[in-house]
């Protein structure tokens, strides 16, 4: 690279990266919002709170960089014109695919990264996020019992504590097991704690004690205790077995599913859709880049106005995504509507590229046609129309 180019290149590439880690950051924050139940609520600690914000960030990643890299070179192709470093450019002899070549090299940076993101990142923090949630809710203390009730379960336990003390303590427990027939325990303690060992989950009782009796006798057996330990695995439903959805599988399970299951055989559609979003994902990138660059290209003089072309090229951004999903939707319901995924953001970068290096031959052949016209309609032949 020349040293006009990267020194193009880092006004480019400052501005995108500023475009995404300021817009990552604004959108992870409001999501972050969204999750603070997982503390509140449902009793999580703050590092399960950071870890489900943070399997967000690749989805965001993915959604951002382009646009970040649309708006990272519209803001270099102003800069460069209102300094009129484009008009002495192009008075120099320098040629459009010249100026070109530093955007196109920063949008195949952000393409590698988005395609990397979508193909390998973004469906393992999908699943682990849809593994991560389903630990909560199977939680039985965050998500079951609640504060001041007695909750009853199907499998024969009632369970009630007064409140929730500092650090996710119970306090006040009741716990009545009639799971085996003719005989019940009935626990009692001053505090509760549930605690996670090798992966088991485990409620450690402190000062309380055990009840048990039989039916239909009256003698009964007491237990004081200082600390007990009950396995909360008794507690919970029993485990169904995870379903994960096409954008929680990985590429590898997309490309070769396995066509015996159940699922695949009801959403072939949708896992054929996913599939080629995934690999199409990379060519928007490009896409914008295009676009920016033949709206922005052209080195203009500063009373000429720059805002009709970048109105023009949100709109075009704008088109291209709305058909980049109405091809995904399609996709979904044909196989036939495949190619459009792909031809959708090829299409836009041909028709950018057209303007790009034919643009003068455009302009200059549609000049010739108004001057012929003009004269024509001068000449008492035929006027042109409006």
């Amino acid at each position: 690279m020349r040293q006009i180019e990267r020194y193009i290149f880092r006004i480019a590439a400052g501005a995108t990266l500023a475009c995404l880690v300021g817009l990552t950051g604004t959108i992870w924050i409001t999501q972050a919002l969204r999750e603070l139940d997982l503390v509140t609520a449902k009793g999580q600690t703050l590092l399960v709170f950071l870890f489900v914000t943070a399997l967000s960030l690749p989805t965001l990643v993915v959604v951002i960089a382009p646009v970040a890299l649309f708006i990272g070179m519209i803001y270099a192709l102003n800069k460069l014109n209102g300094d009129s470093e484009l008009i002495v450019m192009s008075a120099a002899g320098m040629p459009p695919r010249a100026l070109l070549r530093p955007f196109l090299t920063l949008a195949l940076s952000i393409s590698f990264l988005v395609g990397f993101v979508v193909i390998v990142v973004m469906p393992a923090s999908f699943q682990e996020l849809r593994d991560v949630i389903t630990r909560v809710r199977g939680d039985f203390i965050a998500n079951v019992v609640k504060e001041g009730q007695f909750t009853q379960l199907d499998n024969g336990i009632t369970f009630h504590f007064r409140q929730r003390g500092p650090g996710g303590v119970l306090e006040g427990l009741f716990i009545q097991d009639r799971r085996e027939a003719g005989k019940t325990k009935v626990y009692l303690a001053d505090k509760g704690n549930a605690v996670e060992i090798d992966g088991q989950s485990y409620l450690i009782l402190e000062n309380g004690t055990v009840l048990q009796q039989q039916k239909d006798s009256r003698d009964s057996s007491i237990l004081k205790f200082d600390r007990y330990t009950i396995d909360l695995a008794a507690f919970a439903p029993p485990d169904t077995d995870t379903v994960y959805k096409p954008r929680e599988r990985s590429t590898a399970q997309l490309l070769f599913p396995d066509e015996t299951e159940g699922y695949y055989r009801l959403s072939k559609g949708r896992f054929r859709s996913e599939l080629h979003d995934r690999l199409s994902a990379a060519l928007y990138p490009l896409a914008l880049a295009f676009i920016a660059f033949a709206a922005l290209g052209d080195p203009r003089t500063t009373r000429q106005g720059r805002g009709l072309a970048v109105g023009g090229a949100i709109l075009a951004v704008v088109a291209l995504r709305i058909g980049g999903f109405a091809a995904v939707s399609a996709a979904t319901r044909s196989a036939a509507a495949v190619t459009a995924i792909y031809a959708v953001p090829l299409l836009s970068i041909l028709l950018s590229s057209l303007l790009i290096f034919q643009g003068a031959r455009v302009r200059r052949f549609n000049a010739g046609i108004a001057r012929l016209f003009r004269r024509r309609g001068r000449s008492g032949g035929l006027a042109p129309a409006g």
